[in-house]
C-alpha cells in the first residue's frame, strides 16, 4: 500500500512541475533577466546531469579529468560533437591502458 502513495505522490509532483507554468504564466514573459535566465536553463540541467557521469563512467577518476579538459578544450576550438566525444573516449581508453 505504502509504495502506491510513493508512486502517487512522485507523480502530482511531477506534473504540477510541468502543468503549474503553463497554467500561471499565459502572457509572454518581457522581463530580460527571466528571458535570459529560463534561456540557461536546459544548458545547466544538461552539465549537472551530465558532469558527475563523467567522473563516474570511467575506473579512473584522473582520465575521466584529462579527457574532460581535453574535450573542453576541443569544443572551445570548434570542433563538433562527434569530435569531441571520438577524442574524450580515446583519451579514456588509452589512459586507463596505461595506468592500470
Amino acid at each position: 500500500m505504502n509504495k502506491w502513495i510513493y508512486i502517487f505522490i512522485m507523480f502530482a509532483v511531477t506534473y504540477m512541475i510541468r502543468v503549474l507554468p503553463l497554467t500561471i504564466i499565459r502572457k509572454k514573459i518581457k522581463n530580460t533577466f527571466i528571458r535570459s535566465f529560463l534561456y540557461y536553463v536546459p544548458y545547466v540541467t544538461l552539465s549537472v546531469m551530465t558532469f558527475p557521469a563523467i567522473l563516474n563512467a570511467t575506473m579512473s577518476k584522473t582520465a575521466a579529468l584529462i579527457s574532460f579538459i581535453a574535450g573542453i578544450i576541443a569544443a572551445l576550438f570548434g570542433a563538433n560533437l562527434f569530435k569531441v566525444a571520438l577524442l574524450c573516449c580515446s583519451l579514456v581508453l588509452i589512459i586507463e591502458y596505461f595506468i592500470v
